[in-house]
C-alpha cells in the first residue's frame, strides 16, 4: 500500500484555468446567493433535476430544447461551490454530493442520447453513447481511487468540464453523433492518461 504521496508538478487543466479566470465573479455571485439563504446543495440538486428533464427531452428528439436546458443548468455547477464557501456551510457532504451528482448528470445525458439513437436505429450512436458514459465514469473513478491511495491523478485532456463543452453544443446544434464519438474516444484516452500517470508515481515510490 502506498504510504507517501508523490508530489509532482502538474500542468493546470482547462478546468483549473477556468476557475482562476472566473474566480472573482463566481465568489461575488456566491456571496450574493448565500446572503439570500440559497443553499449550495439546493443548487447541486437543481442541476441534477434540470439535467434529467433536459435528457428526457433529448431522448424524445427535442435536441435543441433539451440541449439548451442541459447547458443552462450546467452553469449551476459553477455556483454551488462558491455558495458553500460564502455561506461557510459544512463542505464535506457538499463535496461528496457534488461528485455523485456529476456522475448522475453524465449518466442521464448519455442515457438520453442512447434512447434517442435507439429510436432512430443508429447503432453507431448507441455504441458510442455507451463508450462515452463508460469513459466518463472511468475518468472520475481513476482519480478518486488514486487520491484514496495518496496519489494525484488530475491530468488528462478531457475532464468533466471539457466533456460538457463537447457534448452540450453537440446536442444543441443537432450533431449528437459527433459529440458522443469525441467524448467516447477522448474520455477513455483521458482515463488511460490518468492510469499511466498513477503507474509512474507508484514506480517512483517503489
Amino acid at each position: 500500500m502506498v504510504e507517501n504521496q508523490v508530489k509532482k508538478k502538474v500542468v493546470p487543466t482547462f478546468t483549473d484555468r477556468l476557475r482562476v479566470a472566473f474566480s472573482q465573479p463566481l465568489e461575488k455571485i456566491g456571496s450574493y446567493l448565500a446572503a439570500r439563504n440559497i443553499q449550495a446543495n439546493w443548487i447541486t440538486l437543481t442541476g441534477v433535476i434540470g439535467t434529467l428533464i433536459g435528457s428526457m427531452l433529448v431522448s424524445q428528439g427535442w435536441l435543441v430544447v433539451g440541449g439548451s436546458v442541459i447547458l443552462v443548468v450546467g452553469i449551476l455547477d459553477a455556483f454551488d461551490g462558491a455558495v458553500a464557501r460564502a455561506s461557510q456551510s459544512p463542505k464535506q457532504f457538499g463535496a461528496f454530493l457534488d461528485s455523485v451528482s456529476d456522475r448522475y448528470i453524465e449518466i442521464f445525458i448519455y442515457g438520453g442520447l442512447l434512447f434517442y439513437f435507439m429510436q432512430s436505429d443508429n447503432n453507431l450512436g448507441m455504441i458510442f453513447s455507451y463508450i462515452a458514459v463508460a469513459g466518463s465514469v472511468l475518468v472520475s473513478y481513476v482519480r478518486a481511487r488514486a487520491e484514496s491511495l495518496g496519489l494525484e491523478a488530475k491530468v488528462g485532456i478531457l475532464t468533466r468540464v471539457e466533456r460538457m463543452v463537447v457534448i452540450g453544443p453537440a446536442i444543441l446544434f443537432n450533431i449528437p453523433l459527433i459529440g458522443v464519438i469525441l467524448v467516447g474516444v477522448l474520455a477513455n484516452f483521458t482515463a488511460l492518461q490518468r492510469f499511466f500517470h498513477v503507474w509512474q508515481q507508484t514506480n517512483e515510490i517503489e
